[in-house]
């Protein structure tokens, strides 16, 4: 029992590691050999996990080994436009000046149904209000509206807009972030102050604080039972 214990937290370990070389991304934005190399790593992880007869370095040295292959693989990418293309491939463009590409379309086997479902998660409702689509790579759609149809921004009315900027967390939980405390340019006398006029006694009370660049302030104190 210890050993497929053991056996099953070095796997684990292992694919663990894996999946955080290949980057910050969510499923449905993996390349296709990136997909390629995350379910033939969950196979092989499986079987000597689920058996301890086969010994653990059946599973270890392929999944060692596509780990090297796809690091390699991007860093030839990053060098190599035509190995990234022979890779990743191209994005693809879908509709151009308005007008739907049909070949294109008929190439990348993407059928309408498929074009208008994800024109409807964009929120454009209408083939009319598209002048440019673009089939990327890991499957998303990107769009680029008319002239008429895109949202309004700020410098459409002239108006400078302010800077959005991360809100730092000063408190999460009951206990105080320090390094976040020292960025934002305040100290332990600035938040007890904060505290004060809120009414809390003690910072162990807080469940979440946060202040940003304009020092908009956003406090909740923890519910009855809540842990400290």
């Amino acid at each position: 029992m210890m050993i497929a214990f053991l056996r099953t937290i070095i796997l684990y370990s292992l694919v663990i590691f894996a999946m955080r070389l290949m980057g910050k991304r969510q499923i449905g934005e993996l390349q296709p050999s990136e997909v390629v190399v995350a379910i033939m790593i969950s196979d092989l992880a499986s079987v000597p996990m689920s058996d301890t007869a086969i010994p653990l370095a059946n599973g270890i040295i392929p999944i060692l080994t596509l780990i090297i292959a796809e690091v390699v693989i991007s860093y030839i990418n990053l060098k190599s436009e035509k190995m990234r293309n022979l890779v990743t491939g191209k994005p693809s463009v879908i509709i151009k000046n308005g007008i739907i590409c049909q070949d294109e379309m008929r190439k990348s086997r993407y059928n309408l149904e498929d074009l208008l479902e994800d024109l409807r998660l964009k929120n454009y409702l209408s083939i009319g209000d598209v002048y440019m689509a673009m089939l990327e790579t890991n499957g998303e759609l990107t769009v680029i509206p008319k002239a008429g149809k895109r949202p309004l921004k700020a410098e459409d009315f002239q108006i400078p807009p302010n800077q959005e900027t991360m809100p730092y967390v000063l408190v999460s939980d009951g206990k105080i972030r320090k390094n976040h405390l020292k960025e934002s340019g305040f100290n332990i006398a600035w938040i007890e102050k904060q505290l004060k006029a809120y009414n809390i006694k003690s910072v162990k009370e807080v469940f979440l604080l946060t202040v940003d660049d304009e020092q908009n302030i956003v406090m909740q104190v923890k519910t009855k039972g809540a842990s400290t």
